[in-house]
């Protein structure tokens, strides 16, 4: 069984994100990089299957610029076993990488695709929903347990109300969600195991996807900055502030 798991190029999560100047979107020169975090879990989830004898090869995939080629090379540090870049300068849309995963899903016919539930720098929670519908294939999200047996996959995935168990018939796509597992740390033996796994490059004109940007950004802002609390001597003083200033009552 073959399982495709795409991976994306974010801001680490630990860094700072500053606005540009003119508001057009977020500074990421001389930023730090890594793999989106929902992603890794995703990964994670791929090579345990693996580990239990239930998938015989993981593949991650990526798409966007060269530097991509780094955070592919970390998944297979995880443990992939080869990856493939869609490699393009365009700032690609939810739609046009779910276009992408299918093309190359068309290609790699992976019995299963597991990515994280969303990217951390737009959080939009749309890839792979979007692919589900593209591929026509059943999908669980928000998955907090995977299990994978007689060709089909049981996921665990929390809802407002609880926890739900839905059964997939095979191929099917999951996505990710935070409390699903932790992932490994890499070690430098399989850093270096790494940069001999075969890494393929391609272009979504290969694909034959169109991966023009449908939708403009008019302006990225900070939060607004939170004002400094206050004391009130009693009851009366806060419920008119709470009417008069804040309007909340």
């Amino acid at each position: 069984m073959k399982v495709l798991v795409p991976v994306k190029r974010v801001v680490d999560y630990n860094v700072k994100v500053r606005v540009k100047s003119d508001g057009t979107g977020v500074d990421i020169a001389n930023v730090k990089m890594s793999m989106n975090p929902f992603d890794e879990i995703a990964l994670e989830e791929a090579m345990r299957l693996k580990e239990a004898g239930k998938v015989t090869e993981v593949v991650a995939v990526s798409c966007g610029v060269t530097q991509c080629q780094e955070t592919l090379r970390t998944g297979m540090a995880i443990g992939a076993d080869r990856g493939i870049l869609v490699e393009t300068a365009v700032d690609l849309e939810p739609l046009a990488v779910a276009k992408l995963l299918k093309a190359l899903a068309d290609k790699e016919q992976p019995q299963l695709i597991i990515l994280g539930k969303q990217a951390i720098d737009d959080d939009s929670n749309q890839t792979g929903q979007m692919l589900a519908a593209l591929l026509g294939w059943p999908q669980a999200t928000f998955a907090s347990k995977v299990v994978l047996e007689d060709g089909k996959v049981t996921v665990t995935r929390e809802v407002d109300g609880g926890l739900e168990t839905l059964a997939l018939t095979l191929p099917a796509i999951v996505t990710t969600d935070l409390r699903l597992n932790e992932p490994r740390y890499v070690t430098l033996p399989n850093i270096m195991k790494a940069k001999k796994k075969p890494l393929d490059v391609t272009k979504p004109e290969d694909l034959g996807v169109d991966v023009t940007p449908r939708l403009k950004t008019v302006k990225v802002a900070e939060p607004a900055k939170r004002t400094a609390g206050i004391t009130v001597p009693d009851v009366a003083t806060l419920v008119a502030k709470l009417r008069t200033e804040a309007k909340v009552i």
